[in-house]
Protein backbone atom coordinates (compact mmCIF):
# COMPACT_ATOMS: atom_id res chain seq x y z
CA UNK A 1 0.00 0.00 0.00
CA UNK A 2 1.20 3.24 -1.11
CA UNK A 3 2.06 5.96 1.84
CA UNK A 4 0.69 9.21 1.47
CA UNK A 5 2.29 12.08 2.72
CA UNK A 6 0.70 14.45 4.86
CA UNK A 7 1.54 18.02 4.64
CA UNK A 8 -1.12 19.83 6.95
CA UNK A 9 1.39 19.88 9.84
CA UNK A 10 4.20 21.81 7.92
CA UNK A 11 5.52 24.63 10.04
CA UNK A 12 5.13 28.09 8.64
CA UNK A 13 8.46 28.96 9.73
CA UNK A 14 9.56 26.60 6.87
CA UNK A 15 8.27 29.13 3.98
CA UNK A 16 10.11 31.47 2.59
CA UNK A 17 9.53 34.23 0.09
CA UNK A 18 12.14 33.87 -3.24
CA UNK A 19 14.33 36.83 -3.67
CA UNK A 20 15.00 38.19 -7.36
CA UNK A 21 18.20 37.41 -7.20
CA UNK A 22 17.68 33.78 -6.91
CA UNK A 23 15.94 33.38 -9.97
CA UNK A 24 18.41 30.94 -11.92
CA UNK A 25 17.32 32.68 -15.34
CA UNK A 26 19.07 35.46 -14.47
CA UNK A 27 22.15 34.31 -13.82
CA UNK A 28 25.13 34.94 -16.11
CA UNK A 29 26.30 32.51 -18.68
CA UNK A 30 29.85 30.99 -17.74
CA UNK A 31 30.36 29.85 -21.02
CA UNK A 32 33.06 31.88 -24.06
CA UNK A 33 31.74 32.59 -27.13
CA UNK A 34 33.97 30.26 -29.79
CA UNK A 35 34.57 31.87 -33.30
CA UNK A 36 34.20 30.26 -36.75
CA UNK A 37 37.68 29.13 -36.81
CA UNK A 38 37.78 27.70 -33.22
CA UNK A 39 35.00 25.69 -33.56
CA UNK A 40 36.52 24.52 -36.82
CA UNK A 41 39.44 23.43 -35.45
CA UNK A 42 37.77 21.69 -32.29
CA UNK A 43 35.78 19.54 -35.02
CA UNK A 44 38.97 18.87 -36.92
CA UNK A 45 41.00 17.68 -34.06
CA UNK A 46 37.64 14.88 -33.33
CA UNK A 47 38.50 13.53 -37.00
CA UNK A 48 41.47 10.74 -35.93
CA UNK A 49 41.89 10.08 -39.28
CA UNK A 50 42.51 13.56 -40.17
CA UNK A 51 44.66 14.76 -37.15
CA UNK A 52 47.46 11.31 -38.29
CA UNK A 53 46.99 12.72 -41.69
CA UNK A 54 47.97 15.76 -40.64
CA UNK A 55 50.76 14.54 -38.39
CA UNK A 56 52.37 12.36 -41.81
CA UNK A 57 51.60 15.34 -44.38
CA UNK A 58 53.82 17.45 -40.91
CA UNK A 59 56.82 14.74 -40.94
CA UNK A 60 57.21 14.29 -45.11
CA UNK A 61 57.43 18.57 -44.91
CA UNK A 62 59.80 18.37 -42.58
CA UNK A 63 62.08 15.49 -44.20
CA UNK A 64 61.76 17.75 -47.04
CA UNK A 65 62.99 20.41 -45.46
CA UNK A 66 66.05 19.07 -43.16
CA UNK A 67 66.27 16.17 -45.96
CA UNK A 68 68.52 18.01 -48.28
CA UNK A 69 70.20 20.05 -45.10
CA UNK A 70 71.91 17.58 -43.32
CA UNK A 71 72.58 15.39 -46.34
CA UNK A 72 76.86 15.49 -47.08
CA UNK A 73 75.32 14.88 -50.83
CA UNK A 74 73.21 16.94 -53.48
CA UNK A 75 71.44 16.16 -56.05
CA UNK A 76 74.11 16.94 -58.74
CA UNK A 77 75.89 14.40 -57.07
CA UNK A 78 76.76 11.26 -58.65
CA UNK A 79 79.27 8.37 -58.68
CA UNK A 80 79.08 5.78 -61.14
CA UNK A 81 81.39 3.08 -58.93
CA UNK A 82 78.91 3.44 -56.10
CA UNK A 83 75.76 2.71 -58.80
CA UNK A 84 73.17 0.62 -56.89
CA UNK A 85 74.76 0.74 -53.37
CA UNK A 86 72.16 -1.12 -51.03
CA UNK A 87 70.55 1.65 -48.91
CA UNK A 88 73.62 0.97 -45.60
CA UNK A 89 72.28 2.15 -41.93
CA UNK A 90 75.33 1.97 -39.46
CA UNK A 91 73.00 0.79 -36.66
CA UNK A 92 71.99 -2.46 -38.69
CA UNK A 93 75.78 -2.90 -39.71
CA UNK A 94 76.67 -2.26 -36.04
CA UNK A 95 74.32 -4.25 -34.67
CA UNK A 96 74.76 -6.90 -37.43
CA UNK A 97 71.90 -7.26 -38.66
CA UNK A 98 71.10 -9.06 -42.29
CA UNK A 99 68.40 -5.57 -42.75
CA UNK A 100 69.85 -2.46 -44.07
CA UNK A 101 73.42 -3.17 -43.80
CA UNK A 102 74.56 -2.12 -47.79
CA UNK A 103 74.55 -5.96 -48.52
CA UNK A 104 72.90 -7.44 -51.44
CA UNK A 105 71.90 -11.27 -51.92
CA UNK A 106 74.50 -12.74 -55.02
CA UNK A 107 74.23 -16.19 -56.53
CA UNK A 108 77.50 -16.52 -58.56
CA UNK A 109 80.00 -19.07 -60.08
CA UNK A 110 83.18 -20.12 -58.87
CA UNK A 111 85.47 -17.34 -60.74
CA UNK A 112 82.96 -14.40 -59.32
CA UNK A 113 83.40 -15.82 -56.02
CA UNK A 114 86.91 -16.13 -55.62
CA UNK A 115 87.43 -12.50 -56.90
CA UNK A 116 85.12 -11.14 -53.88
CA UNK A 117 86.93 -13.53 -51.61
CA UNK A 118 90.38 -12.42 -53.30
CA UNK A 119 89.34 -8.81 -52.39
CA UNK A 120 88.16 -9.41 -49.00
CA UNK A 121 91.62 -11.28 -47.99
CA UNK A 122 93.58 -8.60 -49.58
CA UNK A 123 91.91 -5.77 -47.85
CA UNK A 124 90.84 -6.72 -44.58
CA UNK A 125 87.42 -5.58 -45.26
CA UNK A 126 83.97 -8.30 -44.98
CA UNK A 127 83.68 -8.03 -48.29
CA UNK A 128 81.86 -11.44 -48.09
CA UNK A 129 79.12 -10.56 -44.88
CA UNK A 130 80.45 -13.05 -42.49
CA UNK A 131 82.63 -14.77 -44.88
CA UNK A 132 79.79 -17.06 -44.69
CA UNK A 133 78.48 -18.92 -48.16
CA UNK A 134 76.36 -22.04 -49.72
CA UNK A 135 77.08 -23.77 -52.77
CA UNK A 136 73.92 -25.71 -54.69
CA UNK A 137 73.68 -28.28 -57.15
CA UNK A 138 74.64 -26.92 -59.65
CA UNK A 139 78.19 -25.35 -57.97
CA UNK A 140 76.81 -21.45 -57.68
CA UNK A 141 77.68 -19.57 -54.91
CA UNK A 142 75.10 -18.07 -52.64
CA UNK A 143 76.08 -15.25 -49.97
CA UNK A 144 75.74 -11.57 -49.20
CA UNK A 145 78.15 -8.77 -50.45
CA UNK A 146 78.96 -5.68 -49.07
CA UNK A 147 78.02 -3.10 -52.25
CA UNK A 148 80.39 -0.59 -50.62
CA UNK A 149 83.63 -3.26 -49.68
CA UNK A 150 82.92 -5.02 -52.88
CA UNK A 151 84.02 -2.10 -55.39
CA UNK A 152 87.19 -3.46 -55.34
CA UNK A 153 89.35 -1.45 -57.31
CA UNK A 154 88.30 -1.45 -60.66
CA UNK A 155 90.52 -0.68 -63.89
CA UNK A 156 94.00 0.48 -62.92
CA UNK A 157 93.89 3.91 -62.15
CA UNK A 158 96.20 6.59 -63.37
CA UNK A 159 96.92 9.60 -61.37
CA UNK A 160 99.64 12.15 -60.88
CA UNK A 161 102.90 12.05 -59.41
CA UNK A 162 101.82 14.71 -56.93
CA UNK A 163 98.71 12.56 -55.95
CA UNK A 164 100.66 9.43 -55.59
CA UNK A 165 102.46 11.45 -53.21
CA UNK A 166 100.04 12.95 -51.46
CA UNK A 167 97.82 9.51 -51.07
CA UNK A 168 101.30 7.97 -49.25
CA UNK A 169 100.66 11.31 -46.78
CA UNK A 170 97.32 10.64 -46.44
CA UNK A 171 98.25 7.01 -45.54
CA UNK A 172 100.85 7.87 -42.84
CA UNK A 173 98.17 10.50 -41.41
CA UNK A 174 95.54 8.13 -41.00
CA UNK A 175 96.77 4.43 -41.40
CA UNK A 176 94.21 3.92 -44.04
CA UNK A 177 95.90 1.90 -46.84
CA UNK A 178 94.45 3.54 -50.58
CA UNK A 179 97.70 1.55 -52.67
CA UNK A 180 97.73 -1.87 -53.01
CA UNK A 181 100.62 -3.40 -54.97
CA UNK A 182 100.04 -3.66 -58.66
CA UNK A 183 100.70 -6.18 -61.16
CA UNK A 184 103.99 -6.59 -63.51
CA UNK A 185 102.49 -5.71 -66.84
CA UNK A 186 103.47 -9.14 -68.27
CA UNK A 187 102.16 -11.16 -65.68
CA UNK A 188 98.37 -9.65 -65.83
CA UNK A 189 96.11 -11.49 -67.73
CA UNK A 190 96.48 -11.59 -71.38
CA UNK A 191 92.55 -11.67 -72.02
CA UNK A 192 90.91 -8.35 -72.98
CA UNK A 193 88.45 -8.96 -70.39
CA UNK A 194 90.57 -9.45 -67.56
CA UNK A 195 93.82 -7.38 -68.25
CA UNK A 196 93.05 -4.29 -67.13
CA UNK A 197 90.72 -5.56 -64.06
CA UNK A 198 93.12 -4.50 -60.94
CA UNK A 199 91.26 -6.36 -58.53
CA UNK A 200 93.08 -9.89 -59.97
CA UNK A 201 96.11 -9.60 -58.39
CA UNK A 202 96.58 -13.60 -57.75
CA UNK A 203 97.79 -15.61 -60.46
CA UNK A 204 95.65 -16.91 -63.12
CA UNK A 205 95.45 -19.16 -66.34
CA UNK A 206 92.84 -18.46 -69.62
CA UNK A 207 90.58 -20.50 -70.10
CA UNK A 208 88.58 -19.17 -73.15
CA UNK A 209 87.58 -15.76 -71.95
CA UNK A 210 87.83 -16.45 -68.18
CA UNK A 211 90.47 -16.21 -65.87
CA UNK A 212 90.60 -18.99 -63.63
CA UNK A 213 93.20 -18.73 -60.37
CA UNK A 214 95.66 -20.69 -59.63
CA UNK A 215 95.95 -22.30 -56.50
CA UNK A 216 98.74 -23.90 -54.51
CA UNK A 217 99.25 -26.80 -53.06
CA UNK A 218 97.18 -25.94 -49.78
CA UNK A 219 94.61 -24.55 -51.92
CA UNK A 220 95.76 -21.24 -51.25
CA UNK A 221 95.87 -18.36 -53.94
CA UNK A 222 99.35 -17.35 -55.15
CA UNK A 223 100.25 -14.13 -54.82
CA UNK A 224 101.42 -12.21 -58.50
CA UNK A 225 102.67 -8.73 -57.02
CA UNK A 226 105.43 -6.96 -59.23
CA UNK A 227 108.63 -7.63 -56.85
CA UNK A 228 112.10 -6.21 -56.75
CA UNK A 229 115.08 -6.97 -54.59
CA UNK A 230 117.72 -4.35 -52.88
CA UNK A 231 120.12 -4.72 -54.99
CA UNK A 232 117.87 -3.85 -58.21
CA UNK A 233 116.58 -0.86 -56.25
CA UNK A 234 114.39 1.61 -58.09
CA UNK A 235 113.75 3.07 -60.48
CA UNK A 236 114.76 -0.08 -62.00
CA UNK A 237 114.24 -0.23 -65.86
CA UNK A 238 110.46 -1.43 -65.91
CA UNK A 239 109.41 2.02 -64.90
CA UNK A 240 108.42 1.25 -61.15
CA UNK A 241 107.66 4.12 -59.00
CA UNK A 242 109.46 4.45 -55.63
CA UNK A 243 106.78 3.87 -52.74
CA UNK A 244 107.71 5.77 -49.52
CA UNK A 245 104.94 4.91 -46.99
CA UNK A 246 104.70 3.40 -44.01
CA UNK A 247 101.85 1.34 -45.03
CA UNK A 248 102.60 -1.88 -46.38
CA UNK A 249 101.03 -5.41 -47.49
CA UNK A 250 101.07 -7.67 -44.67
CA UNK A 251 103.97 -10.60 -44.95
CA UNK A 252 105.46 -8.35 -47.51
CA UNK A 253 108.90 -7.84 -45.07
CA UNK A 254 109.03 -11.12 -45.23
CA UNK A 255 109.26 -11.48 -49.07
CA UNK A 256 112.14 -12.97 -50.84
CA UNK A 257 113.42 -13.35 -54.15
CA UNK A 258 116.63 -14.90 -55.39
CA UNK A 259 117.83 -15.20 -51.96
CA UNK A 260 117.54 -11.39 -50.92
CA UNK A 261 114.55 -9.42 -49.46
CA UNK A 262 112.39 -8.47 -51.63
CA UNK A 263 109.52 -5.52 -51.85
CA UNK A 264 106.14 -4.87 -53.52
CA UNK A 265 106.16 -2.46 -56.40
CA UNK A 266 103.11 0.33 -56.04
CA UNK A 267 102.66 2.29 -58.77
CA UNK A 268 104.02 2.15 -62.59
CA UNK A 269 105.65 5.27 -64.09
CA UNK A 270 103.75 6.29 -67.45
CA UNK A 271 103.92 9.94 -69.15
CA UNK A 272 103.41 12.52 -67.02
CA UNK A 273 101.63 10.01 -64.08
CA UNK A 274 101.34 7.19 -62.15
CA UNK A 275 99.54 3.34 -62.59
CA UNK A 276 98.24 2.17 -59.28
CA UNK A 277 95.95 -0.21 -57.75
CA UNK A 278 93.99 2.11 -55.29
CA UNK A 279 90.98 0.71 -53.03
CA UNK A 280 88.24 2.56 -54.19
CA UNK A 281 86.44 2.78 -51.16
CA UNK A 282 89.51 3.90 -49.30
CA UNK A 283 90.52 6.40 -51.97
CA UNK A 284 86.88 7.89 -51.98
CA UNK A 285 87.56 8.59 -48.37
CA UNK A 286 90.79 9.77 -49.02
CA UNK A 287 89.24 12.36 -51.91
CA UNK A 288 86.72 13.50 -50.18
CA UNK A 289 88.13 14.33 -46.44
CA UNK A 290 91.77 14.92 -47.70
CA UNK A 291 91.64 16.85 -51.01
CA UNK A 292 87.76 17.68 -51.32
CA UNK A 293 87.09 18.61 -47.45
CA UNK A 294 83.32 18.37 -48.35
CA UNK A 295 82.26 16.36 -45.22
CA UNK A 296 81.66 13.46 -46.55
CA UNK A 297 83.38 10.86 -44.04
CA UNK A 298 82.74 7.71 -45.85
CA UNK A 299 80.49 6.28 -48.51
CA UNK A 300 77.12 5.57 -46.60
CA UNK A 301 74.21 5.81 -48.39
CA UNK A 302 71.07 5.22 -46.26
CA UNK A 303 68.38 4.85 -48.59
CA UNK A 304 71.15 3.68 -51.73
CA UNK A 305 72.02 5.21 -54.87
CA UNK A 306 70.58 5.01 -58.14
CA UNK A 307 72.21 3.62 -61.57
CA UNK A 308 74.02 6.85 -61.78
CA UNK A 309 75.49 7.17 -58.00
CA UNK A 310 72.42 9.52 -57.01
CA UNK A 311 71.76 9.21 -53.39
CA UNK A 312 68.20 8.61 -53.57
CA UNK A 313 67.71 9.76 -49.68
CA UNK A 314 69.02 13.57 -51.09
CA UNK A 315 67.56 13.12 -54.18
CA UNK A 316 64.00 12.44 -52.77
CA UNK A 317 64.22 14.78 -50.09
CA UNK A 318 64.79 17.30 -52.53
CA UNK A 319 62.44 16.09 -55.08
CA UNK A 320 59.87 16.34 -52.31
CA UNK A 321 60.60 19.80 -51.53
CA UNK A 322 60.25 20.54 -55.25
CA UNK A 323 56.80 18.87 -55.02
CA UNK A 324 55.75 20.44 -51.89
CA UNK A 325 56.50 23.60 -53.20
CA UNK A 326 55.29 23.16 -56.64
CA UNK A 327 51.85 21.91 -55.58
CA UNK A 328 51.23 25.37 -52.63
CA UNK A 329 52.38 27.83 -54.94
CA UNK A 330 50.09 26.64 -58.11
CA UNK A 331 47.38 26.27 -55.46
CA UNK A 332 47.58 29.70 -54.19
CA UNK A 333 47.96 31.15 -57.33
CA UNK A 334 45.02 29.28 -58.52
CA UNK A 335 43.15 29.94 -55.63
CA UNK A 336 43.92 33.98 -55.92
CA UNK A 337 43.03 34.19 -59.52
CA UNK A 338 39.85 31.42 -59.33
CA UNK A 339 38.15 33.64 -56.53
CA UNK A 340 38.38 36.55 -58.04
CA UNK A 341 37.00 35.10 -60.83
CA UNK A 342 34.22 33.50 -59.68
CA UNK A 343 33.62 36.15 -57.00
CA UNK A 344 32.22 38.19 -60.07
CA UNK A 345 30.35 35.54 -62.59
CA UNK A 346 28.45 34.81 -59.05
CA UNK A 347 27.72 38.27 -57.61
CA UNK A 348 26.64 39.72 -60.68
CA UNK A 349 25.17 36.87 -62.67
CA UNK A 350 23.30 37.69 -65.78
CA UNK A 351 25.31 38.06 -69.18
CA UNK A 352 28.41 38.27 -67.00
CA UNK A 353 28.05 35.20 -65.86
CA UNK A 354 27.57 33.61 -69.13
CA UNK A 355 29.77 35.10 -70.43
CA UNK A 356 32.36 34.14 -68.13
CA UNK A 357 31.12 30.84 -68.08
CA UNK A 358 31.20 30.18 -71.28
CA UNK A 359 35.17 31.36 -71.70
CA UNK A 360 36.30 29.21 -68.50
CA UNK A 361 34.09 26.42 -71.24
CA UNK A 362 36.41 27.12 -74.25
CA UNK A 363 39.34 27.54 -71.86
CA UNK A 364 38.78 23.93 -69.77
CA UNK A 365 38.11 22.18 -72.76
CA UNK A 366 41.41 22.54 -74.03
CA UNK A 367 43.88 19.13 -73.28
CA UNK A 368 46.80 19.75 -70.54
CA UNK A 369 48.75 17.75 -73.27
CA UNK A 370 48.18 20.01 -75.61
CA UNK A 371 49.31 23.09 -73.70
CA UNK A 372 52.47 21.27 -72.40
CA UNK A 373 53.66 19.89 -76.36
CA UNK A 374 52.73 23.68 -77.49
CA UNK A 375 54.75 25.32 -74.70
CA UNK A 376 57.65 22.67 -75.16
CA UNK A 377 57.77 23.81 -78.80
CA UNK A 378 57.83 27.51 -77.73
CA UNK A 379 60.55 27.17 -74.95
CA UNK A 380 62.53 24.51 -75.81
CA UNK A 381 63.71 21.21 -73.35
CA UNK A 382 65.30 24.16 -71.14
CA UNK A 383 62.61 25.58 -68.46
CA UNK A 384 60.10 22.39 -67.63
CA UNK A 385 59.74 23.03 -64.54
CA UNK A 386 58.20 26.47 -65.62
CA UNK A 387 56.23 24.88 -68.48
CA UNK A 388 54.88 22.83 -65.51
CA UNK A 389 53.74 25.31 -63.78
CA UNK A 390 51.85 27.61 -66.79
CA UNK A 391 50.62 24.63 -67.78
CA UNK A 392 48.66 24.18 -64.57
CA UNK A 393 48.28 27.32 -63.76
CA UNK A 394 46.31 28.12 -67.42
CA UNK A 395 43.49 25.81 -66.46
CA UNK A 396 43.45 24.84 -62.72
CA UNK A 397 41.97 27.81 -61.23
CA UNK A 398 39.18 27.14 -63.58
CA UNK A 399 37.38 24.32 -60.73
CA UNK A 400 38.48 26.89 -58.46
CA UNK A 401 36.59 29.64 -59.58
CA UNK A 402 33.68 27.90 -60.69
CA UNK A 403 33.50 26.77 -56.48
CA UNK A 404 33.41 30.41 -55.73
CA UNK A 405 30.71 30.67 -57.80
CA UNK A 406 28.83 28.26 -56.76
CA UNK A 407 29.03 29.76 -53.11
CA UNK A 408 28.83 33.69 -54.36
CA UNK A 409 25.35 31.74 -55.64
CA UNK A 410 24.19 30.18 -52.70
CA UNK A 411 24.94 33.76 -50.06
CA UNK A 412 24.11 36.46 -51.93
CA UNK A 413 20.68 36.47 -51.49
CA UNK A 414 20.29 35.87 -47.59
CA UNK A 415 19.34 38.55 -45.40
CA UNK A 416 22.41 40.02 -44.11
CA UNK A 417 23.48 40.90 -47.81
CA UNK A 418 19.85 42.55 -48.32
CA UNK A 419 20.84 44.21 -45.40
CA UNK A 420 24.16 45.23 -46.10
CA UNK A 421 23.05 46.49 -49.68
CA UNK A 422 20.36 48.41 -48.09
CA UNK A 423 22.29 50.19 -45.83
CA UNK A 424 24.46 51.98 -48.96
CA UNK A 425 27.05 48.99 -48.81
CA UNK A 426 29.46 49.27 -52.38
CA UNK A 427 29.86 45.57 -54.06
CA UNK A 428 33.37 45.69 -53.93
CA UNK A 429 32.84 45.57 -49.83
CA UNK A 430 29.78 43.30 -50.12
CA UNK A 431 31.39 40.56 -52.18
CA UNK A 432 34.92 40.17 -49.85
CA UNK A 433 33.46 41.83 -46.72
CA UNK A 434 30.11 39.94 -45.90
CA UNK A 435 29.69 36.81 -48.56
CA UNK A 436 33.46 35.98 -49.35
CA UNK A 437 33.97 34.86 -45.38
CA UNK A 438 30.93 32.13 -45.62
CA UNK A 439 32.97 30.77 -48.62
CA UNK A 440 36.48 30.49 -46.86
CA UNK A 441 35.75 27.30 -45.46
CA UNK A 442 34.92 25.42 -48.90
CA UNK A 443 37.33 27.47 -50.49
CA UNK A 444 40.41 26.37 -47.89
CA UNK A 445 39.38 22.99 -48.59
CA UNK A 446 39.33 22.86 -52.42
CA UNK A 447 42.97 24.44 -52.20
CA UNK A 448 44.26 21.67 -49.51
CA UNK A 449 43.05 19.16 -52.41
CA UNK A 450 44.70 20.78 -55.23
CA UNK A 451 47.97 20.02 -53.55
CA UNK A 452 48.21 16.34 -53.90
CA UNK A 453 46.57 16.44 -57.27
CA UNK A 454 49.31 18.93 -58.54
CA UNK A 455 52.04 16.48 -57.07
CA UNK A 456 49.97 13.42 -58.74
CA UNK A 457 49.93 15.19 -61.86
CA UNK A 458 53.63 16.54 -61.72
CA UNK A 459 54.76 13.20 -60.91
CA UNK A 460 52.53 11.65 -63.57
CA UNK A 461 54.33 13.46 -66.41
CA UNK A 462 57.69 12.95 -65.14
CA UNK A 463 57.44 9.71 -65.01
CA UNK A 464 56.17 9.19 -68.70
CA UNK A 465 59.07 11.20 -69.90
CA UNK A 466 56.61 14.03 -70.79
CA UNK A 467 59.10 16.36 -69.07
CA UNK A 468 62.22 15.92 -67.55
CA UNK A 469 63.61 17.94 -64.56
CA UNK A 470 66.81 16.19 -64.15
CA UNK A 471 69.08 19.01 -64.03
CA UNK A 472 71.62 20.27 -61.93
CA UNK A 473 70.23 20.82 -58.35
CA UNK A 474 67.03 19.77 -59.32
CA UNK A 475 64.67 16.80 -59.55
CA UNK A 476 61.16 15.17 -58.55
CA UNK A 477 59.66 12.37 -57.42
CA UNK A 478 58.53 11.21 -61.21
CA UNK A 479 61.47 11.41 -62.42
CA UNK A 480 63.15 9.17 -59.73
CA UNK A 481 60.17 6.81 -60.50
CA UNK A 482 61.20 7.10 -64.24
CA UNK A 483 65.18 5.90 -62.99
CA UNK A 484 63.74 2.81 -60.84
CA UNK A 485 61.38 1.30 -63.34
CA UNK A 486 64.20 -0.67 -65.26
CA UNK A 487 65.49 -2.13 -61.62
CA UNK A 488 61.92 -3.65 -59.94
CA UNK A 489 64.00 -6.91 -60.08
CA UNK A 490 67.94 -6.04 -59.44
CA UNK A 491 67.10 -2.63 -57.12
CA UNK A 492 63.86 -2.74 -55.57
CA UNK A 493 65.29 0.39 -53.49
CA UNK A 494 65.65 2.68 -56.23
CA UNK A 495 61.51 3.02 -56.97
CA UNK A 496 60.48 1.91 -53.17
CA UNK A 497 61.16 4.59 -51.62
CA UNK A 498 59.85 7.04 -54.24
CA UNK A 499 56.60 5.35 -54.15
CA UNK A 500 56.13 4.91 -50.14
CA UNK A 501 56.45 8.70 -50.06
CA UNK A 502 53.97 9.14 -52.82
CA UNK A 503 51.78 6.44 -51.68
CA UNK A 504 51.55 8.58 -47.65
CA UNK A 505 51.47 11.62 -49.39
CA UNK A 506 48.26 11.11 -51.64
CA UNK A 507 46.56 9.33 -48.41
CA UNK A 508 47.40 11.87 -45.85
CA UNK A 509 46.11 14.60 -47.86
CA UNK A 510 42.81 12.62 -48.74
CA UNK A 511 42.37 12.11 -44.80
CA UNK A 512 43.73 15.78 -43.98
CA UNK A 513 41.11 17.14 -46.72
CA UNK A 514 38.07 14.92 -45.30
CA UNK A 515 38.75 16.61 -42.57
CA UNK A 516 38.61 20.47 -43.67
CA UNK A 517 35.95 19.66 -45.18
CA UNK A 518 33.61 18.65 -42.23
CA UNK A 519 35.69 20.69 -39.91
CA UNK A 520 34.90 23.70 -41.64
CA UNK A 521 30.82 22.78 -42.97
CA UNK A 522 28.73 25.79 -41.67
CA UNK A 523 26.14 23.56 -41.12
CA UNK A 524 28.20 21.60 -38.14
CA UNK A 525 28.65 24.66 -36.42
CA UNK A 526 27.67 24.51 -32.79
CA UNK A 527 26.91 20.85 -33.13
CA UNK A 528 27.77 18.23 -30.38
CA UNK A 529 28.62 14.71 -31.32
Amino acid sequence: METVKNFDNIPVEKFAFTKKTDLKHDSKFETKPVTYFQGAMKRFCKNKGAVVGAIVILFLFIFAIIGPLVSPYTVSYYDVRFKWAQPRNELCVKWGWDFWDGCQKKKVNYIDYIAHYALGVETGKEVIKNNEYTIDENGLYSYRLDTYYGVGFGDYKDITVEEYNDIQKYQDETGNQVLYPIVAPWDRPTSIQHNKNANIYYKTEIRGNKAYPVLDANGNLILNYWTYTVSEGLPIADNAAPYSSKLKIEGENGTTLNGEQAFYVYGEYLSGGVRVRADYYEYYRYYHNYVLKDGIERPNFIFGTTEDGKDIFTCLSSGAWFSFMFGISVAVVNLFVGAIYGSIAGYFGGKVDLFMERFTDILGSVPMMIIISLLRLHMGDSGHALILFIAFFATGWISMAGTTRMQFYRFKNQEYVLAARTLGARDGRIMFKHIFPNAIGTLVTSSALVIPTMIYSETNFSYLGILSLESGNLTSVGTMLAAGQNQVFSAPFVAVFPCVFLAMLMLSFNLFGNGLRDAFNPSLRGAED
